[in-house]
C-alpha cells in the first residue's frame, strides 16, 4: 500500500502519514484479500517486477518467493523500514515521479493507486518503466468505494467546520475512466472491472477510520478528534454494523490488466 496521497495536474502537498503498527493491526485485510489480483500478475522466475506502493512488503515478499527479481517503492519511511527488515529491495519514491526506463517485465500495484491523484502522470511513468509488451496489473479503489464512510465523514465534518476536501483524498475511477487513461498512456487494456467487496473489519470501524481516515481526522485537535470519530461511527452503525456488533467496510475495487505497446 502506498503511503501518501499523491485527477490533478500537480499532486496535492498534504500527505497521509502511516503507522506501521496501526497498518499491521487494522489494514491486514489489504494483503489477505489480494489473491485474485496477485493471481492475475502471475509472477514468473527471473522476471524483473516493480511493486508500486509496496507498503510493508507483504506482497513484495510473495513476488520474490515466486522467483522474480522485485523492487518495492513507496513513500512511507516507516512502512519501508518494515519491508527492509524482511530482506526486500525497496526504495522511497513517489509514484508520480518514477524514473525507470524500460527496466521491468511487469508493474504491480495493490490498494495504492487510489492515493495517487494524478493518474495520468503515474500511468506515463509506469509505461516508461516497462519493457515493450510489459504488463501493468493492479487493484485500487473503484467508483463507489467507501461511499457510506466518506458520506458520514463529510456530514460530521460539515457540522464542525471541517475541510470537505480532506474527507476523500482518493481517486476512485469507473472502469471506463481508468481504461481510457490506460489507453491514452499507451496501454492495451486486456481486462478492467469493478468488484464489489464488502470487507469484514476484524478490528472494527474505529480501527479502519483511525488508520485510513487519519488524513481527515488529523484536522481536529483532541478531544474533538475523538468526538468526531464517535459521531461518524454512530452515523455508520445502522448500515455497516450488524446485530452482533461486527463491522463491514463498503469496499468496491477496480481490478485491471493492461499491456504496454511494442
Amino acid at each position: 500500500m502506498t503511503a501518501e496521497p499523491m485527477h490533478e495536474t500537480t499532486p496535492p502537498k498534504a500527505v497521509q502519514r502511516w503507522s506501521a503498527s496501526d497498518y499491521a493491526r487494522n489494514g491486514r485485510f489489504v494483503q489477505e484479500m489480494a489473491g485474485p489480483v496477485f493471481a492475475m500478475l502471475a509472477p514468473r522466475p527471473g522476471e524483473r517486477i516493480l511493486d508500486l506502493g509496496c507498503g510493508d512488503g507483504t506482497l513484495t515478499a510473495k513476488i520474490k518467493a515466486a522467483g522474480a527479481d522485485v523492487l518495492g517503492v513507496d513513500l512511507s519511511e516507516e512502512l519501508l523500514a518494515v519491508a527492509k527488515m524482511k530482506g526486500l529491495a525497496v526504495r522511497k519514491l513517489d509514484g508520480h515521479a518514477l524514473d525507470f526506463v524500460s527496466e521491468f517485465d511487469a508493474v504491480f500495484s495493490n490498494a495504492a493507486l487510489h492515493w495517487m491523484r494524478a493518474p495520468d502522470v503515474v500511468i506515463t511513468g509506469v509505461a516508461r518503466a516497462l519493457k515493450p509488451r510489459g504488463r501493468f496489473v493492479g487493484e485500487l479503489g473503484g467508483h463507489g468505494n467507501v461511499a457510506a464512510i466518506a458520506t458520514a465523514m463529510r456530514a460530521v465534518g460539515g457540522t464542525r467546520a471541517g475541510d470537505p476536501a480532506l474527507v476523500a483524498p482518493w481517486f476512485f475511477p469507473t472502469p471506463a475512466e481508468y481504461g481510457r487513461l490506460l489507453e491514452q498512456g499507451g496501454f492495451s487494456v486486456r481486462e478492467v472491472m469493478l468488484v464489489p467487496r464488502p470487507t469484514p473489519l476484524k478490528t472494527g470501524m474505529e480501527g479502519w477510520l483511525r488508520t485510513f481516515g487519519r488524513f481527515f481526522f488529523d484536522q481536529f485537535q483532541d478531544p474533538e478528534r475523538d468526538e468526531v470519530l464517535k459521531e461518524v461511527m454512530e452515523l455508520l452503525r445502522p448500515s455497516l454494523c450488524d446485530a452482533s456488533g461486527a463491522w463491514t467496510a463498503d469496499h468496491v475495487r477496480l481490478r485491471f490488466f493492461a499491456e504496454r505497446g511494442a
